[in-house]
């Protein structure tokens, strides 16, 4: 890992300008010590590099990240380690103390009924079940989500349960407790991320419960919430999504889009979505590498089924993509600068701001996957067999079919999404 010697100290300029590369920058005068990774990913880490007091060997303590934290705040941080190392403190060691303190006293919460907070309930769930951990012979062991599935859950449990009753006994929770919860975060307009909290924070309970950590009398309070609220006939879950986009509507948006105030790396998410009926999520972590531009095919390896297929281009596809094909980098629609792809939520998101801003298209209120229900509408209306166009969609078939139908459809799927194609290019 290369290290770039300064002759000046750093400055915000020079950090904003620093390339993903993985080497390191460090700063100079007072704030020597003072170090700069900017990593292959685009991630910009603060460190204080030195010599330990304790054993004389070359240690580092991580300050944090850039932009979160500036670097006045990371020269004022510095300061105060070397303060530390002066009095003969070392700040690495201090740390690794200050966190096997924590781990220990979770630890001791965990097995005390008395000391089991809601917060400790949560984290029990999340450390012990949702999130990959590591066995004691160091072999990580999969949680029961994926990286993506594992973020939102923790997210989820933490922006409203831990809020609100983070410092609450476990025990003591009562079935009021929940519905109180419940009841307003539906009042605030989220009635799915209503479910969503209700559903976790039921499945953390259940998990400790399963655990030995209540008493065998103990009752989930949230599993008698839920029943609560089905008597109050309050509904948790969005309505089915039925919108769908007409020829007519599609031939507006077509019109619109080139034009819009979307990103145009936004744009280009949404024409692939239309010609090939994937999911946004999926076209939003396209992988160049798995674009066959010989064969017009497209790899989708991440996907909500788990399962690897290929999307069989039509024509006007592969001209585009061939069109917006970057030099470099893993993703085609990296986000910013980093090495990493841009998110269904960031395009979900950016779709809101535009429909409150009055900039959206001027029909009747869409989403983005709803051009997926559209594509599969459109093949029915142009007279697709429902098995390739359930195919084209990249649906797992169920029950007896799909045990014993093992055809992947690719050669028909690659004539129907041609003949979806040119019907686009004919609204």
């Amino acid at each position: 890992m290369p290290t770039q010697q300064n002759s000046k100290p750093l400055t915000t300029r020079t950090i904003q300008n620093l390339k993903p590369d993985d080497s390191l920058t460090r700063d100079i005068g007072e704030y020597r010590g003072l170090h700069l990774r900017s990593g292959k990913s685009g991630t910009k880490t603060f460190f204080y590099r030195y010599r330990s007091p304790i054993n004389n060997k070359l240690t580092q303590v991580k300050i944090g990240n850039f932009p979160s934290i500036s670097l006045v705040e990371a020269r004022a941080a510095l300061l105060d380690l070397k303060s530390k190392r002066s009095d003969g403190i070392c700040p690495a060691t201090e740390l690794k103390d200050l966190k096997r303190k924590k781990k220990e006293s979770a630890s001791r919460e965990f097995n005390n009924v008395d000391q089991f907070t809601v917060t400790s309930l949560i984290e029990f769930y999340l450390q012990n079940y949702i999130e990959d951990r590591r066995a004691p012979n160091g072999k990580v062991i999969a949680g029961a989500r994926k990286k993506k599935g594992q973020n939102e859950t923790r997210r989820t449990l933490y922006a409203d349960v831990v809020v609100k009753l983070g410092d609450k006994l476990a025990m003591e929770i009562t079935r009021q407790d929940v519905v109180d919860l419940v009841s307003g975060i539906i009042e605030r307009g989220a009635k799915v991320q209503a479910g969503n909290v209700l559903r976790e924070f039921s499945s953390a309970y259940e998990f400790a419960i399963g655990n030995g950590k209540f008493s065998d009398s103990f009752a989930n309070p949230a599993l008698l919430a839920k029943a609560s609220l089905r008597q109050t006939k309050v509904k948790l879950t969005s309505n089915k999504g039925r919108r769908v986009l007409s020829d007519n509507e599609l031939s507006q948006f077509l019109a619109w889009l080139p034009n819009s105030a979307f990103r145009p790396k936004h744009k280009s998410i949404l024409r692939l979505t239309l010609w090939t009926g994937c999911r946004t999520g999926e076209i939003c972590a396209i992988k160049i590498k798995d674009i066959d531009f010989k064969n017009s095919t497209l790899r989708i390896s991440e996907s909500k089924t788990d399962v690897e297929r290929y999307i069989q281009l039509p024509r006007q596809a592969i001209a585009y993509l061939v069109s917006i094909k970057p030099e470099n980098g893993e993703y085609l629609f990296r986000s910013g600068s980093s090495n990493f792809h841009l998110t269904q939520k960031s395009l979900s998101e950016h779709s809101w701001v535009l429909r409150k801003s009055g900039q959206m298209l001027n029909i009747d209120s869409w989403t983005p996957h709803d051009l997926r229900r559209s594509v599969r509408t459109g093949l029915s209306r142009l007279q697709c067999p429902s098995e390739v166009a359930e195919a084209v969609l990249g649906h797992a078939r169920k029950g007896i079919e799909g045990t014993y139908d093992l055809h992947s459809y690719d050669r028909e799927c690659r004539t129907w999404l041609q003949i979806w194609a040119d019907h686009l290019d004919t609204l």
